[in-house]
Order: C-alpha cells, then structure tokens, then sequence
C-alpha cells in the first residue's frame, strides 16, 4: 500500500489552492509545524501545525490515498440492506483503485493492475471498470469508477449510495425566477394569505422581478413551465399536499412549540362553537344542522356541550359555565355503569360533601379558573365578562386568526366527528369530498332524540381513554378523563359550589335600560311589575352614573326579565305574557315584528303584535295553515330549547299567569301547581316527568285547541 510521504518540495492542495512544502520544523512544544508557499506570483507563505493541517478538510495530498472515514450508519439505515451491501462494496473497489488494496491494512502484495507502483491511476480505472463489468455489472465504465472516487472523498460511503436525481426543472429555470418565487412561496407569509390560483403566483412573480431587475429585463416562464417549477419548488419546500394539510399548515403557529402543563381540574378550561356535521329533522320535515357549543377541561380532557340551532347565544356560555359546576342526574333507561357510583372516583367521600352527587352521572364537576375564547362576539360580549367576574373566572380571548392557541377544544370537533357523528344518519361529512350523495334522504334523527344521544355520549367519553392523558408513573398508561380527575382530586380538592337563581341570573345576557312610568320598554315589548316602582327598589348604588338599570334577559324566554335592585333581582313579566299562552322565542318574536305592520301607537302595536303572536303560536300548534317561511320558523324555535332559570326556593312566580314556561327540549317548568293550574278534566293530558316541584314534560289535547283561555302544548 503507497503511502503519502511528506518532503520539501511536495505538491499539496489546501483551500481550494495549490501549494508546495517549503519546509518542515520540529516543536517541542506545539509539535511539527509545516511550511507552505502557494505556488503562482503571489508566492505566499503559511505556517501550519502538522495536527491542524491534516484535520482540516479543506486540505488534501493530490494523488494521495482518500481519507479514512466512518460509515454514516445514520443515513445507511434510512435505506435498504441490498444498497448498503452495494455502497461497501462499490467502496472496495474505489480503495483498490487509489491505493492498491481494498480496504486498510490489507496484509499481502496488490494485485498488479492496481499496483500503484506500475501502473498509473487512469490505468487503474479501466482496469476495474472491466473487472466489474465481468462480474455482471452495468453501466460500470471508467466514468463510473471517476464518479465513484469524486463521491467518495467528498461524502464517504453515502456518497455511494444511489441517490435520487434532482428534478431538471430548478437547473434549467433562471436562477433569478427561482429566488422571486421562493421569495412569494416563503418571506411572504403563506399562512396569512390562500395560496390562490397558479396564474396569479406567475403575475406576482413577473410584478416582482420587474420591481428587481427592471421592467422585462428576466423573463417569466411560459404558464406550463411556470406549473412544473411551482410544484417542484412546493415538493421541496414541504408544501405541497392534499388541501387538508395545506388547511392545517395554514393555521399552524410559528415553531417553537411549548405545550400546555395543566396541574389542576378546571385550571384551564376551553370554549368554542361548531356546526355539528349532521343533519337533524327540526319540525315539519324541515331539515337543517345545528351548532355544538363545548367547553373542555385541558388537565382531565372533561367535555360539557349544548346543541342549539346555528348562532349561538350569550344563554349558551351561561348554560355551559352552569353545566360545569353542577352534577349530571342520570337519566332514565342509563346503564348503571354510567353512574357516580359505579366509576373509580371516591365516591363516598364526594358524596359526604356533596348530596347531589348521590344519583350523579359519572361526569367531573369542577369551578373553572380561566376560561379560554375566541374573538366571537358571544365570548368577549361584555355580559360573559361580567358573568365570569362574578363567578371567578378568569376570561382570556386568544389573538385574532390564532386557532391553534385553543387547539384542545378544535380537536375535540374532530373527535366528535370520528367518535360520535359519523355513525349517526345524515352525516355530511367535514367537506364536499366526504358526503354522500343522498344524505338528505336517509332518515334523520330529530332534534330532541339527537339530545338525548349527546348527552348519553358525553357521559360515555369520560369513560373512554384518552390519548393526551397519562399517568406519571407509568407513562405508557393512558386514562380516562374520570381516572384524571380521580387522580386529581386529592392534590386539588372538591368544594361545592350550589348556584341559586339568582346565579343563573347573572350568568344571562344584560341590557341597561331606564325604568319609565310604563316600566322596561325593549325589542317592541313592555316589562312591567309594582316592585319597580317602590322606593325600597328604587334606592341608590344600582344604577349607572347615567341613571340605568341593569336587566338581565334570556332569549329563549321573551316573557320575562330580571332587574336588578336595591334587595337583589326581580323577575318583571311581559304585561302582555296573558294573551300568549303558549311558550316562544325570540325567533318567533322576530318574525312576528317583520311580519306585522305597524298602525297605531306604540302601545297598539305591542297589543297587535301580541295578538298576532299568540294566533301564529296556535296555528303552528296544530301545524296546519303554515307558509314555509313560518314552519322553518318554528323548527328553528323549537331547536333551540333553552334552560330554564329555576325559581328561586319559597318566591312566588311573579307572572300573574299560571300559564307554563319554556324549558330545554320541550321541557316546561311549573312552580307552583295546584288544583286552579291542572287542566280540566274534559281534557286529555299526558304529563310525563316527576312531580309538580320539577320540570316536566306535559302533552295536552284539549276538545277544543282554538278556545282562548285553555292550555295548548304543542
């Protein structure tokens, strides 16, 4: 094997430049020290330690052996065994050519084609290449073996390893077209921007190299090439893909990303709305979707939802801040396994604290500490601020755009999605590519048996493991979101937190109104009580400094409101709420308004509105005579099905009417029943539910549903 033998006058290569040893110095101190003169006119000198020299790989003995390497097994494991086998022995061979023998320290004379002592390099590569091609290889000619050695000393044995041609399509473009659009593809921030059509990227990328260069100075591609060297910039630049990863990429935050460490229930608490991705039959037939309003705990992955039609409302949030802070009763026809009793929290001792845990349903409740929104304007509406102040909540709206800065609650639409919607009829799908083409004609599930299912499901998600929770001593160990907060509570602690109705009053939407002779007028209706106008209600400290009232209301339940005076709120009832017997929203209301014309005074018109209001109640009630417009009316109404606020223990009911109220998915709450309130007895009426202390569900058919003074449930 030749070795390289250093010596004055020796040809070397360092830095890209030819030199020559000049001279060589012994060191004690710093070892052997070289003396290199660059040949050419400049002549100039450099001294270099011996050590430092040899380790740098800008320097190299021309025609001397290549450089020990290390294999990068690294990269060689990225690839297949047959062309790691390859590449060790295409580097055999390389080694024979440049140094006689195969592989270092090879013991015994070099064969004498490839001895380097009688023969020259270029002989030495033609050799080999008719070696190799005996032995069956192809396309191995002395250019091959050239290649091989170029690859070899530059990149070792992945050198050697075939690799995957580049396209042609970057080489032959201009190199200047390639930097404009490199420029549009990344500095000008895709995420912020649609990618757009193809002929538009070509545009811009001919506006910005005439702002570069000058006004047709680099020509643009012609539209076909232009194509190809877009998506061959895209698959370089990682951003091509199906438009679900370009969707995901486009809200993806900026790296580096920090996850979220929750220590306690309730710590960090999610809120948003979606569409639900099914169609449900409302009422009459109408088919149509509904909105999924969620709230996720971040440390047990807990869900609470509600189902409304399209729009959320302020009642929404006030329902799910509720839900969270209350336990679910079981409902009937419920699994036992379902049950508080049946799941792995303490029981017992919850129960010792808490008595409505008793009959609970396995679901965590939990006091939320920081609730995280959006910028919809339910969320940051200044009455879900004031609610969450009240309640001691922390409200924390993300930046605007900023999806992923709320990424638990948006997956959790994708879970629903693939866990709960998808095996349910009329499944539309996220998008056009996923639905069918006769989704409208399955049959669909209504909006009450829909509920019913979601709540069920709800209770069954915190049965089920979840990926993102693990138990810290055996991180392999997935839980449940019952098994977190199970873990979690004797760390955080329970206290129970009983909301009366004068919390849930707060929780609702607020208006500041004046309170005139003729009482609270708004929306084209009038709210009128005789506590407004005592002066115990009337005392300083809760108005504004502009003389207003702050009057809760519920949308789902226009016949009331709640003022808030002096000795706490007041339920004030619409003074019309008589001559409308049948419960309504404020969809109904506001198709009411748009349809009646206005042809008297303003207290004339509230009476023509009612009176209309309460004949369009009873013609849906009997679903007869009902233009289109008026039945998705109704449907939508009917969707909407709102919480109650409960009446507060011992108060009468303020309305002057035993007329019932309208409650969530039917469900209508009387306060005081008696024997002046139950039907008579000449009509058939099914009650179903408990008793009169509680909400129930009431059917009734009278003899007569047009008579004015009797009960109609639709």
């Amino acid at each position: 094997m030749s070795r390289s033998v250093w010596e004055i006058g020796a040809a070397v290569r360092y830095d890209g430049r030819s030199w020559t040893v000049a001279g060589i110095e012994g060191n004690a101190a710093h070892g052997p020290r070289v003396w290199l003169a660059e040949q050419g006119r400049s002549g100039s000198l450099a001294a270099f330690s011996l050590g430092e020299l040899m380790s740098d790989p800008a320097f190299e003995l021309p025609g001397g052996a290549p450089r020990l390497r290390v294999p990068q097994m690294g990269l060689l494991s990225a690839v297949g065994e047959e062309q790691q086998r390859r590449a060790f022995a295409v580097e055999r061979h390389v080694r024979e050519v440049e140094t006689g023998y195969p592989v270092p320290g090879y013991a015994g004379p070099a064969r004498p084609e490839y001895d380097p002592a009688s023969t020259t390099l270029a002989e030495r590569e033609q050799a080999k290449a008719a070696e190799l091609a005996e032995q069956g290889w192809t396309g191995a000619s002395r250019a091959t073996v050239r290649r091989w050695r170029k690859r070899y000393r530059d990149s070792g044995v992945w050198g050697l390893v075939p690799q995957q041609r580049s396209s042609t399509v970057l080489s032959r473009a201009d190199p200047k077209v390639v930097a404009a659009l490199r420029v549009l593809l990344v500095v000008e921030a895709p995420r912020s921007r649609s990618r757009g059509w193809k002929t538009r990227m070509r545009r811009e990328t001919g506006w910005r190299l005439d702002t570069e260069h000058g006004p047709g100075v680099v020509e643009v591609p012609p539209q076909s090439t232009f194509n190809k060297l877009l998506n061959t910039l895209e698959a370089e630049m990682g951003l091509a893909g199906t438009v679900g990863q370009r969707r995901a990429r486009a809200s993806r935050p900026a790296p580096p990303f920090k996850p979220t460490v929750v220590l306690r229930p309730g710590e960090l608490v999610m809120m948003d709305s979606s569409p639900l991705d099914v169609l449900v039959v409302l009422d009459d037939g109408v088919r149509g979707r509904l909105e999924l309003t969620q709230a996720l705990c971040v440390g047990t992955r807990s869900v609470w939802a509600v189902l409304r039609p399209v729009g959320t409302k302020l009642t929404d949030v006030a329902v799910l801040l509720a839900q969270m802070m209350t336990p679910m009763a079981m409902r009937p026809g419920w699994s036992q396994s379902l049950s508080m009793a049946a799941s792995v929290v303490p029981y017992e001792r919850l129960v010792s604290m808490d008595e409505r845990l008793r009959d609970a349903a396995a679901r965590p409740v939990i006091v939320p500490e920081t609730v995280v929104v959006d910028q919809g304007k339910v969320f940051v509406s200044p009455s879900t601020k004031a609610a969450c102040e009240s309640l001691g909540i922390s409200l924390q709206p993300v930046p605007p755009g900023n999806g992923p800065a709320k990424g638990h609650v948006e997956r959790g639409f994708g879970s629903f999605n693939s866990q709960f919607c998808q095996y349910l009829p009329g499944y539309t799908g996220s998008n056009v590519s996923e639905r069918g083409a006769a989704v409208a004609q399955e049959r669909l599930w209504s909006v009450a048996e829909l509920r019913q299912l979601l709540e069920e499901f709800l209770v069954i998600w915190h049965h089920r493991p979840h990926a993102g929770l693990r138990h810290p001593l055996m991180p392999k160990k997935t839980l449940t979101p019952n098994q977190m907060w199970a873990a979690l509570l004797p760390v955080a602690g329970y206290v129970p937190v009983p909301l009366r109705s004068d919390d849930y009053v707060e929780l609702l939407p607020v208006r500041w109104q004046t309170i005139t002779d003729a009482g609270i007028r708004f929306n084209y209706r009038t709210y009128d009580h005789a506590r407004l106008h005592t002066e115990q209600a009337k005392a300083p400290g809760v108005r504004s400094p502009e003389g207003l009232w702050e009057v809760h209301y519920n949308p789902y339940d226009p016949v009331r409101v709640w003022v808030r005076l002096a000795d706490g709120f007041a339920e004030v009832p619409w003074i019309h709420s008589t001559s409308v017997n049948l419960p309504f929203t404020h969809h109904v209301w506001e198709h009411i308004c748009k349809v009646t014309e206005r042809t008297g005074s303003r207290a004339e018109h509230e009476e023509q509105l009612a009176l209309a209001l309460d004949g369009f109640l009873k013609r849906a009630a009997r679903k007869k005579d009902l233009t289109r417009t008026e039945r998705k009316v109704m449907a939508k109404s009917r969707a909407s099905g709102a919480d109650m606020v409960p009446a507060p223990a011992g108060e009468p009911n303020l309305l002057d009417t035993p007329t019932l109220s309208f409650g969530l998915a039917g469900v209508f709450q009387a306060p005081d029943w008696d024997d002046e309130t139950v039907p008579d007895e000449d009509d058939e009426c099914v009650v179903l539910g408990q008793n009169a202390e509680t909400a129930v569900e009431a059917t009734c058919i009278l003899d007569d549903p047009t008579q004015e003074n009797d009960l109609w449930l639709p």
